[in-house]
């Protein structure tokens, strides 16, 4: 796969070698940066410093850059301090490389070097849907419902892609809010594949270490260590609720009344309470439409795993909740307040 990525990227890429630190900065070639000069790139990117930073995780720091004062990117920087960072590295160009599509990050270069690699994607300006819900209050967007909705939409239709329709196929492995980033329309794109692993059409899991964030994985992942696309649609699952209930998977309420997310929510929907548990911030929502989400996100969350729907059949269920919003092929305006 990897090979055949290669002979793709190559007809569109820009290469730029680094003379001074010994590295190599490749620009695939797209409307964005056709008109961008690889050595002004290199110079300001070498220049980002603390004060650029706008995320970090367990593959690298983020930092903010723009180029000519109007053009964000995204930059994840990896340092190399064992196998496991190149491994990440190696494993988000694999499944990055050819990957276009309205829900997942578009990937615009890397650079590598002796010590460390650097990622360079287009910059989300609403950041994640992790910092929406459970940011600081001052900073905190409140997301209606029909916000809620579309993200939801807009996430199973990146993931659905990744797991139906590239070959190989690609599982996640981290599907996590924080890692639906939302652009300036809050359409969500799906980014972060530093534990991605390919898997062909005829496989049905592929075997690993136990890696991903706690709260989100599957069950049977600890007992088998098997990925399988399966998990990835526990995990949507999870992220679902976090949608519905305002509430992160890893609550310190949880924590202290040793469960978790998912069984509070189990136990409150099998009592027909949902509405004790939906996010105080929603007024005013349609009723049927939350209790569908809540139904599609207790089957992604089966502890059975062939009893989870596949991401296709989780896509078209959300979809169907609001079928005039996809008719004519876009989505209506959906306002935040």
């Amino acid at each position: 796969m990897a090979i055949l990525c290669y002979r793709r990227w190559k007809r569109k890429q820009m290469l730029f070698k680094d003379s001074c630190r010994g590295g190599k900065l490749v620009m695939f070639r797209s409307p964005r940066i056709k008109s961008l000069k690889p050595s002004m790139f290199l110079k300001k990117t070498m220049k980002l410093s603390n004060k650029d930073i706008i995320g970090s995780g367990g593959f690298g720091t983020v930092y903010k850059l723009i180029i000519d004062d109007c053009i964000p990117f995204a930059v994840k920087r990896l340092n190399k301090l064992g196998a496991d960072q190149d491994h990440g590295f190696e494993r988000e160009l694999e499944a990055m490389g050819d990957i276009k599509h309205r829900n997942i990050v578009t990937l615009h270069g890397y650079y590598t070097a002796p010590q460390y690699n650097l990622l360079i994607y287009e910059l989300m300006p609403n950041g994640s849907l992790d910092a929406l819900l459970h940011g600081k209050l001052m900073n905190k967007m409140v997301l209606d419902w029909p916000s809620r909705y579309k993200i939801a939409v807009g996430a199973a239709r990146g993931i659905s892609y990744l797991h139906h329709d590239c070959i190989p196929h690609i599982i996640h492995r981290d599907i996590k809010s924080s890692n639906i980033l939302l652009d300036h329309n809050l359409d969500a794109r799906v980014s972060d594949f530093g534990l991605a692993t390919l898997m062909e059409p005829d496989k049905t899991h592929v075997s690993t270490l136990v890696a991903g964030t706690f709260g989100y994985l599957a069950p049977e992942y600890f007992d088998t260590g098997k990925a399988t696309a399966k998990g990835d649609v526990y995990s949507f699952g999870v992220v679902l609720l976090e949608l519905l209930t305002g509430k992160k998977p890893t609550d310190e309420t949880f924590i202290e009344e040793g469960t978790k997310l998912v069984n509070w929510v189990k136990s409150v929907v099998q009592d027909k309470r949902e509405e004790y548990v939906v996010d105080s911030s929603l007024v005013d929502c349609p009723v049927e439409e939350i209790n569908s989400v809540f139904s599609i996100a207790l089957m992604c969350l089966e502890a059975e795993p062939t009893k989870r729907p596949t991401m296709v059949e989780v896509l078209k269920m959300l979809e169907q909740i609001k079928p005039e919003e996809f008719k004519s092929g876009t989505w209506k305006c959906a306002s935040t307040s």
